[in-house]
């Protein structure tokens, strides 16, 4: 009997449900296994730790403003390429996909060298009192790269959807282009944008490659004064080389917010507290 015909004689639902539990388990029993190796006692200890927080703080903080930059930029862009037409279009499309497939380190090594000392945008940088090396900017900066293609994307997905009758009929009521853009167009899309935000957010939370290049440490600069730390992901990594089990507590604690902010998400939702209703984010 071939594998087609055996295939036919099994449940789609119950084929469904065995290959959807293999890739949830393949999902959680790492994480499992690390927070197993950790112990309660060392993510007690290792949460009692200012470092780990400072950490985290310069992270998000980071972040934060890496997902506004994104947005301001990424959207108009999205917006160009899913309804105006222009030459070299498909090269605009092109550049935006390229961080997604770069590798970490590479996106550090060429980063580094764009904003190495003696460049036009190391002094340019210079004379805006921005440093771009070592600095929560550095962070920012990697962040943005690596992450506002997805606010991009999505944000193009999103405004290819918009109903073009809608539009038109914004316009015979006298609604300006502008009128219909912030009216019509902007709020439809605004789910899709709002899910390529928190890619890019997420993406950014996760790099390490380009941070070990540009921004291993994080000087008191700009809107971070505390004291000297490095991304989170960073943090981690040192903390791998030193102790594993630490690293590994240090590691279980940031799943563990991530789990906490997911189920916020899952109870505002439930509760009506998010500007969409449950399960159409990303529609």
């Amino acid at each position: 009997m071939s594998l087609r015909a055996r295939l036919a004689t099994v449940s789609p639902t119950v084929l469904s449900g065995v290959l959807s539990a293999s890739l949830l388990a393949l999902f959680l029993l790492p994480l499992l296994a690390l927070a197993e190796f950790a112990t309660p006692a060392g993510i007690w200890k290792e949460g009692s730790d200012p470092q780990f927080w400072t950490a985290l703080y310069a992270t998000l903080l980071a972040s934060s403003i890496a997902v506004g930059i994104s947005l301001l930029l990424g959207v108009p862009l999205g917006y160009l390429l899913a309804r105006k037409s222009f030459p070299g279009k498909s090269l605009v499309r092109s550049a935006v996909l390229l961080p997604v497939m770069v590798p970490h380190l590479v996106a550090g090594l060429a980063l580094l060298l764009w904003v190495a000392p003696g460049t036009a945008v190391s002094r340019l940088a210079s004379w805006a009192g921005v440093p771009l090396v070592y600095s929560i900017w550095a962070v920012v900066l990697v962040m943005v790269y690596v992450g506002a293609s997805y606010t991009v994307l999505a944000s193009e997905l999103s405004f290819r959807r918009t109903d073009e009758e809608t539009l038109e009929a914004a316009r015979s009521l006298g609604a300006t282009p502008t009128d219909a853009f912030l009216d019509v167009t902007l709020p439809t899309a605004s789910r899709g944008i709002l899910t390529g935000a928190l890619l890019t957010w997420a993406r950014g939370v996760s790099e390490i490659g380009a941070f070990l290049i540009l921004a291993y440490a994080i000087y008191p600069a700009g809107p971070y004064t505390g004291g000297v730390t490095s991304p989170v992901s960073v943090y981690i990594y040192n903390l791998y080389g030193l102790n594993l089990r630490a690293a590994a507590a240090a590691a279980t604690l940031l799943v563990l917010l991530a789990l906490a902010a997911f189920l916020a998400v899952q109870i505002a939702e439930r509760w009506g507290r998010l500007p969409w209703r449950r399960g159409e984010i990303g529609t």
